[in-house]
């Protein structure tokens, strides 16, 4: 089935919305606010539809020609047609409409977006490294919706490094992997420490490799931060000393103000300990809590060197039910796309926290556990946004809480 449709707006995902003769939503991939589309139906369900541009009919002066020639086909970018500078803009819109729709409550007038360089930003990726047989050693990313693997030469949204990198080592990782496995294809994570120094894993890696070849050593804000190319670390390390910055503000206007204090930073989904690292002079005792072991390691190596600091491996519900919080403590969340789990929240409702600093990859989740914590006395203090992925729509958020 073909028709003609208006695009309203972009929904959450980055698709265009536009609305059916019977008034049933379609999702259009590609489409743009603003937009008459001829689209093809893909998928026709009871409540939505989805569909394909055939053909843009009036076309939205903020599009764009992609300037990757795999745009479309690759299974990174989704945003590329349409312009880098309007991209944050039209996020803002969207983040509005689903903190109304989700929450019930509008986000401040002051909400900001954060953003960087739009190209040759992303400094940590995965690929995989491939070879046909009697071909030569090929490196892509994972296709659309399959998990077949479109090559590429040069990404231009990988940093300078990561695209020199691959284009130099990737036979060698795939010969070293080949001493050890009879596969034909492998996934490897890369990471670009942001002095051009590539760090990378592959699942099976013999330790000595490991040693050798996956650590990294990381300079944000004044503090070196130890990693490895196995554990998750932030991808565009230009953008990150915004979010560092706002965190360490929301800090200190929290002890200034006494809703939280400088006895205690409890730091829960901490990673490899990033924000207690680079808070650490700011408190006398220190708390990082993370379940993976790998980042475990790198929390106890990064916040060494003396202090009240205890380092516990835990998933944060479990440490949060049996630890009493009877002090204003200062508390960070950077929980995963799931957002908070029930018995974590409700543990934090239960303590003398009174303010709490939520760092989010997940805008959808982070409006739902916002509920929960208004509906116990939290009040939203702060909101920012940080485009950590241009052309992509996905969205960086920080809450600041308080009651």
């Amino acid at each position: 089935m073909i028709l003609d449709l208006h695009i309203e707006k972009l929904v959450q995902g980055g698709e265009g919305m536009g609305r059916m003769p019977d008034g049933r939503v379609c999702f259009v991939r590609g489409g743009l606010p603003g937009e008459l589309c001829r689209v093809e139906l893909l998928q026709d369900k009871k409540d939505f539809a989805r569909g394909r541009i055939a053909k843009i009919i009036e076309k939205s002066p903020d599009r764009v020609e992609p300037r990757c020639p795999l745009y479309g086909k690759c299974g990174g970018c989704s945003l590329q047609h349409l312009s880098s500078e309007k991209q944050a803009l039209y996020l803002e819109k969207v983040e509005r409409e689903n903190f109304r729709r989700l929450a019930h409550a509008e986000l401040p007038e002051n909400f900001k977006i954060w953003t960087g360089p739009a190209w040759g930003y992303r400094n940590r990726a995965r690929v995989v490294i491939y070879k046909k047989k009697g071909g030569d050693v090929l490196y892509g990313f994972r296709m659309q919706k399959s998990n077949g693997v479109i090559p590429f030469q040069n990404c231009p949204v990988l940093t300078p490094a990561l695209n020199a990198f691959l284009s130099e080592n990737a036979t060698k990782i795939f010969d070293e992997f080949k001493h050890h496995s009879k596969s034909f294809e492998l996934d490897v994570n890369l990471f670009d420490n942001g002095r051009g120094e590539i760090s990378y894993y592959y699942k099976g890696m013999p330790a000595s490799e490991f040693k050798r070849n996956a650590s990294s050593v990381v300079e944000i804000v004044d503090s070196k931060i130890c990693s490895d190319a196995s554990v998750f670390f932030q991808s565009n390390l230009s953008l990150l000393p915004a979010l560092v910055q706002s965190v360490q503000n929301a800090v200190d206007e929290g002890i200034a103000s006494g809703e939280a204090c400088d006895e205690w930073l409890i730091d829960l989904f901490s990673g490899v300990g990033f924000f207690a690292t680079v808070l650490r002079n700011r408190f006398k005792r220190i708390t990082t809590v993370e379940r993976d072991d790998g980042c475990l390691k790198h929390a106890k190596e990064n916040l060494s060197g003396g202090g009240n600091v205890e380092n516990v491996s835990a998933p944060a519900e479990d440490w949060l039910a049996k630890n009493v919080v009877d002090c204003p403590a200062t508390l960070i969340v950077d929980p995963p796309r799931t957002g908070l789990p029930p018995s974590a929240l409700e543990a934090i409702v239960k303590s003398s926290v009174n303010r709490i600093i939520y760092v989010s990859c997940d805008p959808v989740t982070l409006a739902r556990d916002f509920t929960r914590f208004r509906d116990t006395g939290f009040t939203l203090k702060k909101a920012e946004g940080f485009a950590f992925y241009p052309h992509t729509p996905h969205l960086e958020m920080l809450f600041v809480l308080s009651r």
